[in-house]
């Protein structure tokens, strides 16, 4: 991991729970989603991935556990979360009843076909082993069960100023990986045409990063975090990378 990647889902992961906590239960979501996908995105995953009730979902590179939460509101599924940085780890543990498990998404601690669904929010782009997480996810989900990715693909030639530690795969490596993984892919959405977040949602978030600024807006962790955030807000503005939505199948 680099500093800025300790900074966002170690430290800030702790801070964003205290706030959160602070702020009420109808924050923890929102805060819990910083940065790992909008409701529409997640919604559209929830939906295409054909998640039921009393289905297990392994949200591998879970963060602070938002996503997992709101797909459990949705769909009353049983999340289970697997994160690598600790703090995220105590930050889910700090805003959801979900069971964390602090482990690598490249060696899942898992029996084969143990789940019945996955997903993966915005790692796939900051791992160099990406095949190893696609085979580690195959492995852990049981046939026919699905897995959903966020993936930021990169489009063109990346400038200099790209966020620390994130490797982005083409689209043509995407659809490569899949299939030396033996998945196929079902379905593909690009992120960008789905809807904005509710105005509710909208300000809650940035109630959310104002509390945080507010707090710890001197610390350099914060800083690093934020200056990650923004080159990455940067490069999407630009077009040099775009989110993709996708859902893979295990024969």
């Amino acid at each position: 991991m680099t500093e800025a990647m300790d900074a966002e889902f170690d430290t800030v992961a702790e801070w964003t729970a205290e706030v959160a906590i602070d702020l009420g239960p109808d924050y923890y979501v929102p805060a819990g989603c910083r940065g790992s996908g909008s409701p529409a995105a997640l919604d559209w995953l929830i939906d295409r991935m054909d998640l039921s009730p009393g289905q297990s979902l392994l949200d591998s590179g879970a963060g602070v556990g938002g996503p997992a939460d709101h797909a459990a509101q949705r769909r009353s599924v049983l999340p289970l979360l697997v994160e690598p940085e600790a703090g995220a780890c105590r930050a889910a543990q700090r805003l959801f009843d979900h069971p964390v498990v602090q482990a690598s998404g490249s060696r899942l601690p898992f029996p084969d076909e143990s789940v019945d669904a996955a997903w993966c929010l915005g790692v796939l782009c900051t791992t160099p082993d990406k095949g190893a997480l696609l085979s580690e996810l195959r492995r852990v989900v049981r046939p026919a069960g699905a897995i959903g990715l966020l993936v930021f693909v990169a489009t063109d030639v990346l400038p200099a100023d790209t966020p620390d530690g994130n490797q982005f795969p083409t689209a043509g490596l995407l659809t490569d990986l899949a299939g030396t993984t033996g998945l196929d892919i079902e379905t593909w959405q690009g992120a960008t045409g789905l809807d904005p977040p509710s105005r509710e949602w909208q300000d809650r978030e940035q109630t959310v990063t104002e509390r945080l600024e507010e707090c710890y807006g001197d610390e350099r962790a914060w800083q690093v975090a934020e200056d990650q955030s923004r080159r990455m807000g940067t490069l999407v503005s630009e077009g040099h990378v775009s989110g993709e939505l996708l859902v893979l199948r295990r024969p």
